[in-house]
């Protein structure tokens, strides 16, 4: 039994109504995120598929790979796109004290800042595994940061369901306003690389833009 939405339920949005999990649009608009980047070709293959429509996204970096890949991490920059925090080393909130926690996201925080050349302005986070405490996710509050959720998950870490699965969950779901999740990283990889040229396809065909946060 799979420990996860695809579509998040109305009630965890109004429980944790101090997360940003959609946004209220008449428009025809759509968030797409990718969390895990930088990582070498997946990432580079987000940004080109993203550029044959114009599309702006918002990725959710971990600090180390930034370390690992800067020229990536500055493409993502580069091209338009936002970026967020998404703590130095992946952690869990919940198997993790708020002190290292907090510690981990400020790490985070100051190797966006260093490798940032464009200096721009990043001050969105995104908890690993979407696990938080509250007590976590009140400092993080404080310091100015907008805890960025989502309300469809398109599950493709998932190695027991198949790439078509990935697909529908977003095409099945996504609606005016979504956040919608993919995974710049090697795990996710095949099923990104089947459903998101087909996701941005849909929806440009029926007149959505695609916006960064």
């Amino acid at each position: 039994m799979k420990k996860y939405f695809s579509k998040t339920p109305r009630f965890m949005m109004r429980f944790f109504s101090k997360y940003t999990w959609r946004f209220q649009s008449n428009e025809k608009e759509i968030f797409l995120t990718f969390d895990d980047g930088p990582t070498p070709e997946i990432t580079q293959f987000v940004l080109s598929e993203l550029k044959k429509y114009n599309a702006k996204a918002t990725f959710f970096c971990i600090g180390k790979n930034i370390k690992y890949y800067p020229e990536i991490f500055n493409e993502i920059i580069a091209d338009g796109h936002s970026i967020g925090n998404h703590t130095q080393n992946h952690l869990n909130g919940w198997k993790t004290t708020t002190e290292n926690y907090i510690a981990n996201f400020l790490e985070c925080h100051k190797t966006i800042t260093q490798f940032n050349k464009i200096k721009i302005k990043h001050q969105l986070f995104r908890p690993p595994y979407g696990k938080i405490k509250k007590s976590q996710a009140e400092k993080i509050l404080k310091k100015g940061y907008k805890i960025i959720m989502w309300d469809v998950l398109s599950a493709d870490f998932d190695n027991t369901i198949s790439k078509e699965r990935c697909l529908q969950n977003v095409l099945n779901n996504a609606k005016k306003g979504s956040i919608i999740v993919f995974h710049d990283s090697l795990k996710a990889s095949k099923k990104v690389k089947y459903a998101l040229p087909k996701v941005l396809k849909a929806f440009s065909d029926k007149g959505f833009v695609f916006k960064k946060i």
